[in-house]
């Protein structure tokens, strides 16, 4: 059958070559792709699970492609080396019947006339991996394919090789989905049959269709990995004091304070983002005043405390996001310690004297973490660092570092799924 604009796989197919070839997240890439929202749901999400599987594993698909092909391709390759991609993706990690893997892809050339002349080729490589892929995946390195570029060799420096390899091997894998209830999480446990972690968040196996399960309508909980609820925990009783929670949308942590009965005032820079904080503000009955502001220009009143949980690379998201080591550059990072670093005196600047702020990142790299810190104290004579402590993270003491911060790593608590690799750090105001 000759694909369409309504086949998810052609879809899938524009949307790799926005995150591969333009660098865009998958997420902007999805919002930009007009095809996509015509798509029945199933086929929509089909779509999107093919491109997240396909980043996830482009290691060894690559690699497995490069042992059929016994010369580049020349001419259009670059998008027939995609569509091999998608083809290799349903036969190895989708399990999808290989007569319908290799036909749906074969019919993708085949109906391009630039790439008509590959459809051979195509054919060829996806029936040999059908045949051949098992074995040829055991004979693989994949440590060693996944271990490359300048992110593994920034871990690799920060946490050591061992520690590194962890986190590669936890990145590989679809993450769990992680609800935060207003109350009652036992109660909540056993309604959904999720697992209660130590920190208080709930888990449910990976795949759950969200807004169908039970408490959702109702605005009971909302979805927020166990490593984000962290930096909220960080500010103790927030019972009736007033909260900046900056960059707040989506606004996870936003619902969490406000659940807390903190008086919260939910800044961001973009208004269009916190059309969806101000959804689930309704969704859950939650009460936040949202400001559309630049946190470095905007004023008010000084606050209690402050949560800046700052713009940053988001290497620590990589299991939801697989995509991020492909769009990611290393002089990306220079861009955002910077704005990084001016958010953090904005913060110390908005806390009252013996107010807290705590500074988060979902980011791995030191520099958007622990280096931030060290540079806000070398500067400013009238901020503290107040250390986290075990109590602080009931049931993860491997969070707590020797200097008093909080490192997650995807690879903590890795046999129950792991979490986001997250930093924060709690400061006082002088």
């Amino acid at each position: 059958m000759k694909p369409t604009l309504q086949d998810p796989r052609k879809v899938a197919m524009h949307l790799l070559r926005s995150v591969l070839d333009e660098r865009q997240s998958l997420d902007e890439a999805c919002a930009r792709n007009p095809f996509l929202a015509v798509l029945e749901p199933r086929d929509r999400s089909f779509a999107r699970l093919l491109v997240l599987s396909c980043c996830r594993q482009l290691p060894v698909i690559d690699a497995l492609i490069e042992q059929c092909l016994d010369k580049p391709v020349k001419g259009d390759g670059g998008k027939v080396r995609h569509i091999l991609r998608l083809g290799v993706t349903q036969l190895i990690c989708l399990g999808t019947p290989p007569h319908a893997a290799v036909g749906a892809t074969v019919a993708l050339a085949a109906e391009d006339r630039k790439l008509v002349r590959f459809k051979g080729l195509v054919n060829a490589v996806l029936r040999r991996i059908d045949r051949e892929g098992a074995a040829m995946i055991d004979a693989l390195d994949i440590a060693t394919l996944r271990h490359r570029g300048w992110l593994w060799k920034g871990w690799a420096a920060a946490y050591g090789e061992a520690r590194a390899a962890e986190i590669v091997r936890a990145n590989a894998q679809e993450a769990p989905l992680d609800i935060t209830v207003k109350s009652d999480p036992e109660g909540w446990a056993k309604t959904l049959g999720a697992e209660l972690l130590p920190t208080g968040s709930l888990r449910l196996a990976p795949g759950a269709a969200v807004d169908q399960l039970p408490g959702f309508d109702e605005g009971t909980w909302w979805v927020q990995d166990a490593a984000a609820v962290l930096p909220v925990r960080l500010l103790g009783d927030v019972s009736g004091k007033r909260v900046i929670d900056i960059c707040a949308a989506p606004g996870g942590k936003t619902l969490q304070l406000a659940a807390a009965g903190a008086k919260v005032t939910a800044l961001d820079k973009s208004n269009k983002r916190l059309d969806r904080l101000r959804e689930n503000l309704k969704r859950t009955e939650l009460e936040a005043m949202v400001v559309a502001g630049d946190a470095l220009t905007w004023s008010g009143k000084p606050a209690d405390a402050v949560l800046l949980d700052a713009p940053c690379s988001a290497t620590g998201t990589i299991r939801r996001h697989p995509e991020l080591p492909f769009i990611r550059k290393p002089e990306d990072t220079q861009a955002l310690t910077d704005l990084q670093a001016r958010l953090l005196d904005s913060a110390m600047d908005m806390v009252m004297p013996g107010g807290l702020v705590v500074y988060a990142t979902c980011s791995l790299q030191p520099e958007e973490g622990e280096a931030q810190i060290r540079s806000l104290l070398s500067r400013r004579s009238d901020v503290e660092l107040v250390p986290v402590t075990e109590a602080d993270v009931p049931g993860l003491p491997e969070a707590v570092t020797a200097d008093g911060f909080l490192r997650c790593l995807p690879c903590f608590w890795e046999e129950k799924g792991g979490m986001d690799g997250f930093f924060a750090a709690r400061l006082k105001r002088l």
